[in-house]
């Protein structure tokens, strides 16, 4: 591949078409046919069951798989599998990423609103979570490691993991050891859109959830939203292919940039990359480093595809970059700036945000402890990162004293009858008069 085929762009010598093209992320152009192939996959898990997910399993997977749940015996052969180095990682990574989740739990409040009318908000765990791995061109024990422990923060009654069976029918050995780190137990080798339906309807052998998270490529991430917009399930948020944008000024390292560009492009051909920069030198600079780096990476294949549908931006200055970013609502966006807080202001619509030129978007992938699972395809402008808030329910109580309810409930009566609701006026008028008000 020939990073002569990103294309280096100039944004002020674009018009709004160009620059919607220009912006445009590869999933979008498959959309339709994804689409219509997700939904002939739902429903034949659906309407089958077990014996689809294994016709499907075969069909796509190339595996012939009786049972999908992994076994003890299977969880232990991948403890011996995975290397002491691996696994001291995987426990460092899991307490940094406990120990920010930890921090940011929502907590229960209540308040007084009028004299004895007290309202609160509890918190309650969703029961049923179902989390997805994916492990297709790479496995991503990080992945488990990011939805299991805040699952576990949140104290979910039911957690089931479903990941891609390999070419000899086991689950990949370091997903495995990332769960049970979580504290995960129940693992099923399932991939794919066909994992989503079984976790979002329910088979034979597996119970619906109640909401689904993880990422996965653009048929996961459409079988998310079809399931969703179906009212069968919750899910986490769109979090499909993975993209970053990097804005870049005179004094960024080249080599940094481009390894950052390609540490996402080798996620997948369906990934993006976008570098923003008001320094055409720098733009020239790190396009040379993508052709040097490219050539020593074992994904260059897949990589170099992937920048095929990049882009290199010249703008006129850093605040321009920093609109097309907003607009753009990139999953990551890395601020190779020479003060990067001092522009996180302009910071309006993103995932995940990486401050300088010793933050690669690599450590948030894996150990710095923030989460990965991030929104795509745009929806950082209304969707958030996992979170632990993401495995619970928000549920708000009220209680009203005589007191309390002969204070406010003149308002309540003159709202209702203003909408013409005579009922929820006189269930009000009634205990009013109850209470001598």
């Amino acid at each position: 591949m020939n990073t002569a085929a990103i294309r280096c762009l100039e944004w002020s010598a674009l018009d709004a078409g160009q620059r919607r093209a220009a912006l445009q992320r590869p999933v979008q152009r498959v959309a339709a046919a994804t689409r219509s192939a997700v939904a002939d996959l739902l429903e034949e898990v659906r309407t089958g069951g077990d014996a689809a997910l294994r016709e499907i399993t075969l069909r796509h997977d190339k595996v012939a798989l009786q049972r999908f749940e992994v076994g003890e015996d299977e969880f232990a052969r991948a403890e011996l599998q995975v290397d002491q180095a691996l696994k001291e990682a995987m426990v460092q990574a899991a307490a940094r990423i406990e120990a920010f989740h930890r921090a940011g739990m929502t907590q229960p409040y209540a308040v007084e609103t009028a004299p004895g009318v007290v309202c609160e908000r509890i918190v309650r765990p969703i029961r049923r979570v179902g989390l997805y791995v994916p492990a297709g061109t790479a496995p991503l024990p990080s992945t488990a490691l990011m939805l299991g422990i805040p699952a576990r923060l949140a104290q979910c009654g039911e957690v089931v993991l479903c990941t891609p069976p390999r070419s000899d029918g086991s689950a990949d050995a370091t997903v495995l050891v990332a769960a049970r780190l979580t504290g995960v137990s129940r693992v099923l080798k399932l991939g794919g859109a066909q994992a989503i339906a079984a976790m979002a309807f329910g088979t034979e052998s597996i119970r619906s959830c109640d909401k689904l998270f993880g990422p996965g490529n653009s048929y996961v991430t459409e079988a998310k939203q079809q399931v969703a917009r179906g009212g069968t399930v919750a899910i986490d948020m769109p979090a499909g292919p993975s993209e970053v944008l990097v804005i870049a000024d005179r004094g960024a390292n080249p080599a940094f940039v481009a390894s950052d560009l390609l540490s996402q492009a080798e996620h997948g051909v369906d990934s993006q990359v976008l570098l923003l920069s008001d320094d055409a030198t720098l733009l020239q600079q790190v396009q040379q480093q993508l052709e040097l780096q490219l050539a020593a990476l074992p994904r260059a294949a897949m990589a170099g595809a992937a920048l095929a549908g990049s882009r290199l931006i010249k703008v006129d200055t850093l605040a321009q970059a920093f609109q097309i970013s907003n607009d753009y609502a990139p999953e990551h966006l890395i601020l190779a700036l020479r003060e990067p807080r001092a522009w996180l202001d302009s910071v309006q619509v993103a995932g995940s945000v990486f401050l300088g030129d010793y933050t690669p978007e690599a450590l948030g992938d894996y150990c710095s402890g923030t989460n990965h699972v991030l929104p795509t395809s745009g929806a950082a402008a209304a969707y958030s990162g996992v979170s632990v808030a993401s495995f619970q329910n928000l549920v708000s109580v009220q209680a009203a004293s005589r007191a309390g309810i002969a204070g406010i409930g003149p308002c309540a009566v003159t709202l209702a009858r203003a909408e013409g609701l005579d009922a929820h006026a006189n269930a009000v008028l009634l205990r009013l008069q109850e209470a001598g008000a």
